[in-house]
Formats: C-alpha cells, sequence, structure tokens
C-alpha cells in the first residue's frame, strides 16, 4: 500500500470522486488511439500526479511501466504479420515462416505500449491519491463480510512477503542436501492455519461474528468532490465524443493513416485542461 494522505485537492475528495476521476484517463486510453490524443491522457496523468504530490510514486511505476511498453511495442511488429510498408525482411524463422516487419506493424505497437503506459500510471495514480479504506467503505453496505474479508486480504500481503523472506533465509541457512519438499510444505501450511485461527480468534473477541448492516450516513458533496466528478464526466465524453467523430482513432492497417489536425490537438487540449482544472481550488483542503 502507497497511499498517504497529502493536503492536495484530490486527497481531499471522496473516495468515489477520486476513483472516477483516475478512471477517466484509463477510458481515453482504452477508446483512443491517436498517439496525440494518448499523449494527453499521459499527460493528464502525470500532471495529475504531480499536482497530487504523488510524482515520486508515478515514477516508481513507470520504471515498470517503462520496459513492458518497450516489449509491447518490439513484440507486435514480429507477430502482426498485416501491413503493405515492408521496412524489414527477417528471413525464414522455423516456426514462424517468412518474418517481415511492417511499418504499420510497428507503429501500431509504438501505441499499444503507449496505451499500456497510460494503463499503469492512471492505476498508480489511484494507488497513491485514493484512501483505499475510503474505497472498502463504498461497498460495506452491499457486503460489509466481503469488505472486511478484502481488507484482511490486503493487510496480509505484507505479512505473508515476510514469511517468504524468512523461509528464503531459512533454506539458505540449511546443509547442502535438500530439505525435504513434504516438511517444506507442512511447515508452510502450519504456519499459514496458525495465523488463520489466531485472526478468526481476535475477530470474533472484537464482535465481528455479530456484525449487522451499518446505517446509512449522507456525507455532503464537498467543492472538490464535484470537481474531480465534474473532470471525470468531462474527460469520458470528450473521448467518446472524439471516438465518434473519428478524431482519436488511427487506421492502421493495411496502410498507415495517422491524422494529426486541429481537431487532435483541440481534444488533447480539452483533455489536459479538464484533468488539471480542478487542481486550481485549494481551499479546503488540510484535514
Amino acid at each position: 500500500m502507497i497511499y498517504r494522505r497529502r493536503d492536495t485537492p484530490l486527497h481531499a475528495a471522496r473516495a468515489s470522486a477520486g476513483l472516477a476521476y483516475c478512471a477517466a484517463p484509463a477510458l481515453v486510453a482504452l477508446l483512443c488511439d491517436n498517439p496525440i490524443v494518448l499523449g494527453a491522457a499521459l499527460l493528464c496523468v502525470v500532471g495529475a500526479g504531480t499536482a497530487a504530490g504523488v510524482g515520486r510514486e508515478l515514477r516508481r511505476a513507470g520504471r515498470i511501466a517503462v520496459p513492458l511498453a518497450l516489449m509491447i511495442a518490439a513484440i507486435n511488429p514480429l507477430v502482426t504479420r498485416e501491413g503493405m510498408t515492408v521496412i524489414a525482411r527477417l528471413g525464414e524463422v522455423p516456426g514462424l515462416g517468412q518474418l517481415d516487419v511492417t511499418l504499420e506493424a510497428t507503429v501500431y505497437g509504438l501505441l499499444l505500449g503507449l496505451r499500456a503506459l497510460v494503463l499503469i500510471e492512471a492505476f498508480a495514480l489511484y494507488s497513491a491519491a485514493v484512501d483505499p479504506d475510503d474505497v472498502l467503505r463504498l461497498f460495506r453496505r452491499v457486503s460489509y463480510r466481503s469488505a472486511l474479508t478484502a481488507t484482511l486480504a490486503t493487510r496480509m500481503v505484507p505479512v505473508l512477503a515476510r514469511d517468504a523472506r524468512r523461509l528464503a533465509d531459512a533454506q539458505r541457512c540449511r546443509p547442502a542436501r535438500p530439505a525435504p519438499r513434504l516438511a517444506l510444505v507442512r511447515a508452510v501450511a502450519g504456519g499459514a492455519l496458525d495465523r488463520a485461527v489466531d485472526v478468526a480468534a481476535t475477530l470474533e473477541v472484537r464482535g465481528y461474528g455479530a456484525a449487522r448492516r451499518p446505517p446509512r450516513t449522507r456525507r455532503p458533496w464537498s467543492r472538490h468532490d464535484l470537481g474531480f466528478v465534474a473532470a471525470a464526466a468531462a474527460m469520458m465524453a470528450l473521448a467518446l465524443a472524439g471516438t465518434l467523430a473519428g478524431a482519436g482513432g488511427v487506421q492502421a492497417y493495411p496502410v498507415l493513416d495517422v491524422e494529426a489536425g486541429p481537431a487532435q490537438f483541440a481534444l488533447a487540449a480539452a483533455l489536459v485542461a479538464a484533468a488539471l482544472a480542478p487542481f486550481a481550488d485549494r481551499r479546503g483542503v488540510t484535514r
């Protein structure tokens, strides 16, 4: 969990507003193929992360996202046989036949990689700027047991990782003769069962067995809630309108046709403006 409360408008907004706001650039990336629009979606995420003070978290996610995007861009021209403009002939490859790299497949691979980069960064923004406990509270009236299960599973991930590191250290300290697998499985299963019994006993003592559906509480919507919901709706509407109008698309096959006209730049500018507008109001961001 990398969430940490900060004094920014995005952190001050409720979880549903933040969730919708972080999902909007991802929807733009899924609906649009045009590189100008995809670049604008990435700029929306990076700009929002910088304004929300989570640029470090986005850079950390980028260390994984950028190599993955480059891998997608490199694989697509090797597995896609479509396209009319051949830029490289790699000859006969066993199992694959004649391998020709086309310009269309190469460019579309770059677009797919850029799309993956936007999606990963959007999820990183969500993880860093939206309180996970507030997200779980959104579903407490639907099923408080499911929310409790999700909370326990989330909190147990670091514990299980720590157990794995301890088991690995213990294995390295043993003699060269490998330990029987049955003994290792018995130790892991025994530890997991003991921890499960302890957690169940703790929950029973705290009264979770007699839990009831919580009462409905109404929290008034703040200016930040309305601002980020409006920004999310604007970005989604712009992406849908651009898709229907053909401004966000790309014709990759059989001949590459990428439009870069006033419509694409206007759509990109509108997306960035809508994404950054809620950060202009910083009143009431402290807790």
